[in-house]
């Protein structure tokens, strides 16, 4: 894979893992920036617990379009697709 098509990766291993197991690579990327890259436990709440306010506050947050209209299944969905 050539390294010009990829953005600034902190920790390329994730990152080639998360491609092989079929992630864009935007979404690898971001994932392998993270702070805590590799590392597991994070300590946000699970979509079912949160609110369907808060799950469209997030969807707002990162632009996923048609979010007004989406029911909480679907917010939950379309966050843990984007």
């Amino acid at each position: 894979m050539p390294k010009d098509n990829i953005p600034s990766v902190k920790n390329e291993e994730q990152y080639e893992a998360l491609r092989d197991k079929g992630y864009s690579k935007e979404k690898a990327a971001r994932i392998a920036n993270t702070e805590d890259s590799g590392t597991k436990g994070g300590h946000a709440s699970k979509y079912e617990d949160r609110t369907k306010e808060e799950l469209y506050d997030q969807a707002k947050e990162i632009g996923i379009e048609g979010r007004s209209k989406m029911t909480k299944k679907e917010l939950i969905k379309a966050l843990r697709n984007h």
